[in-house]
């Protein structure tokens, strides 16, 4: 018999996070500790480039963090980079093409599929490819 808390496979006071970085995978985290890091995030990056950094983002958010969920900022920084790529994933935030890399708000979400802009045909000329290792 299904469990009644369940809803869609969630797990009650979890919530299904994904990684731009591998795309179809997800987890769950705790879900109070993500919407405080997601609402935290989304109050400090701007809503234009240039976007901010990792390190700045991880400072920015510490203040507006509830005290309760992250004493001393402890544990802030996994929970900043996990919610910004699940963010990021989700097109709700996007990455800027920079060294350093940095984030911002973008005007419409867009659904993200990985970290890199897409691949033009022939794009890769020029750089080192597997050696062909058939018989000629």
């Amino acid at each position: 018999m299904p469990d009644a808390g369940k809803v869609s496979g969630q797990t009650p006071g979890r919530v299904r996070i994904e990684n731009v970085n591998h795309p179809g995978l997800s987890t769950t985290v705790d879900a109070g500790m993500y919407e405080a890091m997601r609402e935290a995030l989304l109050a400090v990056l701007p809503s234009k480039a240039p976007g901010m950094t990792e390190s700045q983002m991880r400072t920015a958010v510490l203040p507006a963090l509830p005290a309760d969920l992250f004493p001393g900022g402890a544990k802030a920084g996994w929970w900043a980079k996990a919610v910004q790529l699940d963010l990021e994933a989700k097109g709700v935030i996007a990455r800027e093409l920079s060294r350093p890399l940095r984030w911002h708000r973008p005007g419409q979400p867009t659904r993200n599929t990985g970290p890199h802009p897409p691949r033009v045909p022939g794009g890769d000329l020029g750089r080192s490819r597997a050696r062909d290792t058939t018989a000629r």
